[in-house]
């Protein structure tokens, strides 16, 4: 399998994870920021638990940010993530699809921008998707949850693209 097919593959096997976890039932948590699934089907898939708080800081250090804005924070190369604009309730396979539909471009994207394409685990696209939809964790998101050089990453390509020196 070639590169570019190895990292939509890999892409891909995150966001059927995440798809998947639609055949639990919600069980609401202690915080509204997680949503727990009880398992509903064969014992032999395990549904990842959606915690949008770990998502809110995985959306900056997987640097989603540099593309996706939430909050007016971040690129503008990619659709806004902002839960406004998300179908409430939230059907994970519907924002899978949606990630699927796009994993090319997303992939290619992440090569120019980043040099590699962005690793990511099934846990951390749930996670990921859950802050996505949760208006009130993405009311905490601010530039303080972007990593240093994910900043230093997205200062310089808003640099690049206005024209203006840099290093």
């Amino acid at each position: 399998m070639n590169a570019i097919g190895h990292n939509t593959a890999t892409i891909s096997a995150g966001v059927i994870a995440v798809a998947l976890s639609t055949f639990g039932t919600f069980a609401t948590a202690a915080s509204h920021a997680t949503q727990i699934f009880e398992t509903t089907v064969e014992s032999s898939l395990t549904l990842p638990e959606m915690n949008a708080t770990n998502g809110r800081f995985l959306f900056g250090s997987k640097a989603c940010v540099v593309c996706h804005s939430v909050n007016g924070i971040g690129g503008e190369d990619a659709p806004m993530l902002d839960a406004e604009f998300m179908n409430q309730p939230m059907n994970p396979f519907d924002f899978a699809a949606r990630m699927w539909r796009g994993a090319e471009v997303m992939v290619i994207m992440q090569r120019e921008e980043l040099g590699n394409v962005i690793e990511i685990s099934g846990q951390e696209l749930a996670d990921i998707t859950a802050f996505v939809h949760d208006r009130e964790e993405q009311a905490r998101f601010s530039i303080t949850d972007v990593p240093e050089d994910i900043q230093e990453l997205m200062d310089h390509l808003k640099a690049e693209e206005l024209g203006v020196p840099h290093d």
